[in-house]
């Protein structure tokens, strides 16, 4: 099952995985075209759900169920929103509203998944964080301490399932070449309008600071979760993987 997976990492996974063989249960509040064409293929079955809900993961694991039940779970919603007027103009809304999408959605898609998954006899959960998880930026204050929640709480969970032959491990990106930083609404968009500058910019700049002097491909990062949902990951759980191109310099 893979969450926000109609477009970006959470397509990339979705693919990838069916290349795999998997039969992929998506959870995505819209059909993207290119989900519709995984469907009808038969590859996976498209649920749509708002999943910052409290009614969207439990109906997600409804049909999970109903094809069998759960083995591997991604979750990959989530949200970011530039906050170009500072800390002291972000509203207990706003702030509410990143971590229900980002964190909650979540956690209740976990809770939702545990009966199928200890069921089945165990599986593999990888939750795609970031690495505004440890890497702070007032820019995305909301969005770094939801991350950081998110990844507080799946080492967290790690501990008490591993009994349960449950592996739970996280993926932290840096900038990935998706919507979420290069659509129309994006990041770069967002903070070039906020500075008066070309969204080219914003995002050479971006890119620069990573050895590689580039952003991360969505299907590298699948690829990464490929890994770990793999039985070649048998014995990893717990544990963080940074993708970002050498943008993080501390050990």
């Amino acid at each position: 099952m893979v969450t926000g997976a109609g477009k970006g990492i959470g397509l990339a996974v979705t693919r990838a995985l069916v290349d795999e063989g998997v039969h992929v249960v998506a959870g995505s509040r819209s059909l993207s075209p290119e989900v519709e064409s995984l469907q009808s293929g038969g590859a996976v079955t498209f649920v749509g759900v708002d999943l910052a809900s409290a009614e969207g993961p439990p109906r997600l694991l409804e049909v999970a169920a109903a094809k069998g039940g759960v083995d591997i779970l991604v979750n990959n919603v989530g949200a970011v929103t530039p906050r170009t007027s500072g800390f002291a103009a972000i509203t207990d809304e706003e702030w509410a509203s990143s971590f229900n999408l980002t964190f909650l959605s979540a956690v209740r898609t976990v809770r939702a998944a545990l009966p199928q998954l200890i069921g089945r006899g165990g599986g593999s959960i990888v939750t795609i964080s970031s690495v505004n998880a440890f890497l702070p930026d007032p820019t995305v204050i909301d969005y770094s301490a939801a991350k950081a929640a998110l990844t507080n709480f799946s080492k967290s969970l790690s501990k008490e399932l591993g009994g349960n032959g449950i592996r739970v491990n996280t993926v932290s990106p840096g900038p990935v070449q998706t919507e979420l930083w290069l659509g129309e609404h994006g990041v770069a968009s967002t903070l070039a309008k906020a500075n008066g500058s070309a969204a080219d910019d914003i995002v050479d700049s971006a890119a620069a600071g990573a050895e590689t002097g580039r952003f991360t491909f969505p299907e590298e990062v699948a690829d990464l979760v490929l890994f770990l949902v793999s039985d070649r990951a048998g014995n990893v759980t717990g544990a963080d993987f940074v993708i970002d191109g050498g943008l993080i310099k501390t050990l």
